[in-house]
């Protein structure tokens, strides 16, 4: 027996929700490893007969190695830059939620989520909230780890793709018949 949509879907995202966890936590485990700290010095002995130097003599030089470029200046978190995109996901998570509810006041259904879901007005707002806490948790872990372009980045893509879906769900006719 073929199992039905609703079965397939369940699966994906428990397999999607797998290899995320598990990337997550590779990376976690990766980013709490110590890296041991070079030595600043060089030592080199001097060329030449070993049998020439007199034993009270030293003869190892230290040479300073130039200092390693430091990566770029790090940013707080909860900057200005980080507020801003965080808050324009969370209003166009808001608006995707207004958004949607108008399209099936219009006679629209939802296709990306279950019908179970959208219909419960605690829930699907609890999934829009969801949404949002994810995004800016992922941009802290990004954070955390050194991405600081990334973490942006996903704010930014975040904040587009729900966009584009509120001027889609706005933009739909009216399927009803008058």
């Amino acid at each position: 027996m073929r199992p039905c949509g609703l079965q397939l879907k369940n699966r994906w995202l428990g397999l999607l929700s797998g290899v995320g966890t598990w990337f997550l936590l590779c990376t976690l485990v990766q980013a709490q490893q110590i890296v041991p700290q070079a030595s600043s010095a060089l030592m080199i002995d001097p060329p030449g007969d070993a049998a020439a130097v007199s034993a009270g003599s030293s003869t190892t030089a230290v040479v300073a190695l130039p200092p390693e470029p430091q990566p770029a200046a790090s940013h707080a978190f909860w900057d200005r830059k980080n507020i801003q995109l965080f808050s324009a996901t969370a209003l166009l998570r808001g608006l995707d939620y207004a958004s949607t509810r108008n399209f099936q006041a219009r006679g629209r259904e939802e296709i990306l989520l279950p019908q179970d879901v959208v219909n419960n007005s605690a829930g699907f707002a609890s999934l829009e909230a969801a949404a949002t806490v994810t995004s800016v948790g992922i941009a802290y872990w990004l954070h955390r780890t050194g991405h600081h372009k990334l973490e942006r980045w996903i704010s930014i893509g975040h904040a587009s793709v729900t966009a584009f879906g509120d001027a889609r769900n706005y933009a739909l006719k009216t399927s009803r018949r008058q």
